[in-house]
């Protein structure tokens, strides 16, 4: 293959002005992490209250969640992107949609973040069930014995345990939503992925733009596996999943 790489012309003024090709590739890294970590922080703290509704001897609560579970993991990720911008405005009341529409601040980002989040939480919530399933049922015995209420028994004896065990799919699910972030680039967001497009279309480099962007995707993988590996590390119970026995 006769192909001519250039990696000069990420330091070429940029089509639009304002700056160069490699201030499109860290504007978009920076939309890519951010949109990541608030939509984690959506799916990590919804997940997991699904999830403990999912293990809770109240069956309706149980039926909520699994519903919602079933909902949100089994519907493409593209489509509900599409939903959430598209259809879910148009069914609001009309001051409400407008608004979401125009008077929103950057509403690709906030839509991205809401669908990431709360599609990701349907599997946080599979992990946090397996994760307090998985604890002997003695436990939850013996803190109620001890006169503990359930939501005591979940506070402070089976989600403590339960987030040390599955902190390696919890790793998985993190990793996954900075990769999935890519999809927001179907409504608008100038992403990691859609600036490498951008940049492809402009300078007809796809080459290099694509190749900076999976290396910046490696790199934010390795980050975030080294950081879960010494969490892991720090909280691993001996004898439980995750503790590795290293």
């Amino acid at each position: 293959m006769n192909y001519n790489w250039d990696w000069g012309i990420f330091f070429q003024p940029a089509f639009s002005g304002g700056g160069t090709y490699l201030d499109w590739i860290l504007s978009g890294l920076k939309w890519t992490v951010l949109v990541s970590l608030a939509a984690w922080v959506i799916a990590f703290s919804l997940g997991s209250v699904i999830g403990v509704l999912r293990t809770t001897p109240l069956r309706p609560l149980r039926l909520a969640a699994t519903g919602y579970v079933e909902l949100f993991r089994n519907v493409p990720l593209l489509v509900q992107m599409f939903l959430w911008f598209f259809v879910v405005p148009e069914l609001l009341p009309r001051a409400w949609g407008d608004w979401l529409k125009t008077g929103l601040p950057r509403p690709e980002f906030w839509t991205a973040v809401v669908c990431l989040g709360t599609y990701t939480a349907s599997r946080v919530a599979e992990q946090v069930r397996s994760g307090i399933q998985s604890i002997p049922k003695g436990q939850t015995y013996a803190g109620l014995a001890m006169g503990l209420s359930l939501p005591q028994v979940y506070r402070h004896v089976l989600l403590p345990m339960a987030y040390r065990i599955i902190i390696p799919p919890l790793t998985s699910e993190f990793l996954t939503i900075f990769k999935n972030s890519s999809v927001a680039l179907t409504i608008g967001l100038l992403e990691l992925t859609a600036q490498s497009r951008q940049i492809t279309d402009f300078t007809f480099h796809g080459f290099e733009a694509f190749t900076v962007a999976t290396l910046l995707y490696v790199m934010i993988t390795m980050i975030v596996m080294v950081g879960m590996r010494i969490l892991e590390a720090r909280v691993r119970v001996p004898g439980y999943i995750g503790s590795g026995g290293r």
